[in-house]
C-alpha cells in the first residue's frame, strides 16, 4: 500500500475516532512528511517494502541532523501509531519498528513559581481591581494555578462549564476527555467577580472573551502570564504553563498523593505526574541547604 495513502487513512482515524486535537494531527502528519522524504533515497513509497534498516538509518539521519533525544523519541512513537494502524487493518503483516527502542530522555526538571510570588501577582491585579481587565487576568490566573489547567483547556472554557454551587469546573483536557477538576476559594470569587462585571448572555458562552467579544485564545493569555510574572520572578521559563507546574509542586509540598494529583491534571500516564515529585526532592534539597546549620 503507498504510504502517502495509508498517512490520510491514519490521520483520518485520529481525527473522526480517536478525537485527537489538531496540534497532534499536525505534529504527526510533519513526522510522516518527513519520514515519507527520507524514504524517497530508497525508492520506496509502499509501506511493505519499510525494514527495521530503513527505521535504524531514519535513527541515525536524525541523530545526524541534530535532533533532541525526546524529538527522535516523539517521530518513532509516531512511526510505531502508523505501523500498529496498518497491521490492525490488514496492510502489513510485521512491524519494523518491533524491536526498536526509543532513545533514553533526559526529563528537564520544570520550573516554578514560589506561591509568594503568585500572590504577589494577585495582589498587584488586586490593587486596580476595580477594572474589567483585571477581573478577567485574576480569574485567569486563579484557575490557571487554583485548579491546575492547560490553557488549551482553559480557553475552551464555557459558563455552562462551571458549577461555583459545587465547587468544581469540567474540563476537556487531551483527545476530548472530559475531567472534573476542583474549585478553590480564591478561584470562585475571582470568577464570581467577574461573572458580576461580564454578565454571560448563556451557558454556552465563552467563560473569558477578549476585548472585542471572541473566545479568548492561547497567544493572549501567554501575552498576559509573561508580563506579571516578570514583575514577581526571574525565571527563564514564563508560560501559562508555570502555574500548572507549581501547582502539581505545591500540592505534593503538602502532602498530596500521587494518584489525585494525576487526576487533577488529567495525565494519562502516572510517569508524567512523578516528575514532579522530582522537583519536590529538589526543593528540599535547596531548603536544607540554605536553612540547616549542619548543610
Amino acid at each position: 500500500m503507498k504510504f502517502e495513502i495509508l498517512i490520510e487513512q491514519f490521520l483520518s482515524e485520529l481525527k473522526g475516532i480517536k478525537n485527537a486535537s489538531n496540534h497532534t494531527i499536525s505534529a504527526y502528519q510533519r513526522d510522516l512528511v518527513q519520514f515519507t522524504k527520507f524514504l524517497e533515497q530508497f525508492n520506496i513509497s509502499d509501506i511493505n517494502n519499510v525494514t527495521k534498516k530503513h527505521i535504524r538509518l531514519f535513527t541515525v539521519y536524525l541523530n545526524s541532523d541534530k535532533n533532541s533525544t525526546s524529538t527522535i523519541a516523539r517521530k518513532l512513537t509516531t512511526l510505531r501509531g502508523i505501523f500498529r494502524f496498518a497491521i490492525r487493518n490488514g496492510f502489513v503483516e510485521n512491524n519494523p519498528l518491533k524491536d526498536i527502542s526509543n532513545p533514553k530522555i533526559k526529563r528537564k526538571i520544570p520550573e516554578t513559581l514560589s506561591l509568594n510570588s503568585f500572590e504577589n501577582i494577585i495582589k498587584n491585579l488586586t490593587q486596580e481591581e476595580e477594572k474589567e481587565k483585571n477581573l478577567l487576568l485574576i480569574a485567569i490566573m486563579e484557575l490557571l494555578y487554583g485548579s491546575a489547567l492547560r490553557v488549551s483547556e482553559l480557553c475552551s472554557l464555557n459558563y455552562s462549564d462551571i458549577d461555583l454551587f459545587g465547587r468544581s469546573v469540567k474540563v476537556k483536557g487531551k483527545g476530548s476527555k472530559e475531567r472534573i477538576v476542583p474549585l478553590g476559594s480564591n478561584s470562585i470569587v475571582a470568577i464570581q467577580n467577574y461573572l458580576n462585571a461580564v454578565a454571560p448572555k448563556s451557558k454556552l458562552t465563552p467563560l473569558f472573551l477578549t476585548v472585542t467579544g471572541k473566545r479568548i485564545y492561547s497567544r493572549i493569555i501567554q501575552k498576559y502570564v509573561k508580563e506579571n510574572i516578570q514583575l514577581v520572578s526571574d525565571i527563564s521559563k514564563k508560560s501559562p504553563h508555570v502555574f500548572r507546574h507549581s501547582a502539581a509542586t505545591h500540592m505534593l509540598d503538602n502532602g498530596a498523593d500521587l494518584l489525585s494529583v494525576k487526576e487533577i491534571l488529567g495525565h494519562e500516564n502516572l510517569s508524567t505526574t512523578q516528575i514532579y515529585t522530582h522537583v519536590s526532592v529538589e526543593r528540599l534539597k535547596k531548603t536544607y541547604k540554605t536553612s540547616h546549620p549542619k548543610s
